[in-house]
């Protein structure tokens, strides 16, 4: 795997990572927006644009042309809205590469944004909230992020609001584009056969304009992140619930430590929430930790499926593993699984050209940076005990713990009894 740079005048960032033995390119665009960006009456524009992109442009004009554009060599093309980032990207065969990025360019650089097509997509944004909210294993983790970060854009999910989807218009999508959609503000990633000279072929894809990122997202506010508990009354089969702290960035120093505490806690099926949670006290049927992060601080959080008579059982359950994990420290076994576990699954994205590409495409973007995939295996390598056992002490305390719920009706005052 060899990485290839290079930056425009114009700030635009460009990079080609060959990948031996592959004939499949990914071509991703990463763009520094996101919900994290918005204003309270603007929640959910960048998702909303995101849509918008796949709508017509220049060349092609409707949103038929731009699927069989990529349809017809059998690519795979999407994009996503994440808090700090929005992407963009094709996969498909070395052969039908310059295609895929004509589309890509013709997309990013010229789409119209037409008001009768913006009228059609509201419905169809209503729609995707409502599947949604019909799907608490997805709406949990939006509201968890509501409860851990408050009522501010760290906090909002970014399928946005109601208001904002029935009342966008033309106007406001080019203006929120003009400001964040800037060539010093995207970066431009190609990873599997390509090479140095594959650079040149984005340089004169992708003409942007020389115009700078106006706008940058606000500092998180602590002041908005009081509340402990909250629950979704909702008709369902199952209670589904997120227990967890507030985390460390991805940039600090302490982020692998915590990567591997997340591991060991419930990352997998020999972690202490699988075996103790689910396995021994037959609580739930999926249960899992993860570790989500962002530039500047993170989340830990332990979700999981149970049944209504079981839901204090399992958050006190949930609550025991954080404070043994705290107080008791790791064991030498299970930290040396934890490290081969996340450096064994490292190894496994170097096979994907589209994990690839958004390893490198995010690493630029955030970071500025180049670090790659041994870099961070190094860093897993020399992760210790104390370590481990400090940032488990750090986080996981009592004022620390944060639980969202979502099921039907209960008391709000037992809930918050076991996070007490």
């Amino acid at each position: 795997m060899k990485l290839h740079t290079k930056t425009l005048s114009n700030g635009l960032r460009l990079q080609a990572i060959e990948m031996p033995g592959t004939n499949v390119i990914t071509t991703l665009i990463l763009a520094g927006a996101g919900s994290r960006y918005e204003t309270q009456s603007e929640r959910g524009i960048s998702h909303f644009l995101e849509h918008m992109f796949f709508k017509g442009a220049e060349k092609y004009k409707t949103p038929k042309e731009v699927s069989m554009a990529v349809d017809s060599f059998g690519g795979a093309f999407n994009a996503f809205t994440g808090k700090e980032y929005a992407g963009y990207y094709v996969k498909c065969g070395k052969e039908n590469h310059a295609k895929a990025i004509d589309v890509l360019a013709d997309m990013l650089l010229r789409s119209r944004f037409e008001p009768a097509e913006i009228e059609k997509e509201r419905g169809v944004i209503l729609e995707e909230m409502a599947m949604y909210l019909d799907a608490p294993m997805y709406q949990i983790s939006w509201d968890f992020e509501a409860l851990a970060f408050g009522d501010q854009s760290l906090g909002w999910d970014q399928i946005g609001t109601k208001e904002l989807i029935n009342g966008v218009t033309q106007d406001d999508f080019k203006a929120y584009q003009a400001e964040l959609y800037t060539p010093d503000n995207i970066v431009i990633t190609v990873a599997g056969a390509v090479n140095e000279q594959t650079l040149d072929d984005l340089v004169a894809a992708f003409l942007f304009p020389d115009e700078k990122k106006k706008r940058q997202f606000p500092v998180l506010d602590e002041a908005k992140t009081t509340k402990k508990v909250n629950h979704r009354v909702k008709k369902t089969e199952q209670y589904h619930i997120a227990f967890g702290v507030r985390a460390v960035a991805e940039s600090d120093e302490k982020y692998a430590a915590l990567k591997v505490l997340g591991v060991l806690l419930g990352g997998n099926m020999s972690s202490r929430m699988f075996q103790n949670v689910r396995e021994q006290k037959g609580l739930c049927y999926s249960i899992h930790t993860l570790v989500e992060e962002f530039t500047d601080t993170g989340l830990m959080v332990t979700r999981a499926g149970v049944k209504k008579s079981d839901v204090l059982r399992a958050v006190a359950a949930i609550r025991h593993e954080y404070e043994d994990v705290a107080q008791n420290g790791v064991n030498a076994e299970e930290l040396k699984n934890a490290v081969n576990y996340l450096r064994g699954k490292t190894d496994l994205k170097t096979e994907d050209t589209e994990s690839v590409a958004h390893h490198f495409a995010k690493q630029a973007l955030l970071y500025n940076s180049t670090k790659n995939y041994a870099d961070w295996k190094a860093k897993l390598a020399v992760v210790t005990k104390e370590q481990v056992d400090a940032i488990a002490k750090e986080l996981l305390h009592t004022n620390a713990y944060r639980l969202a719920v979502i099921g039907d009706d209960m008391s709000v005052a037992d809930l918050e009894k076991e996070l007490a």
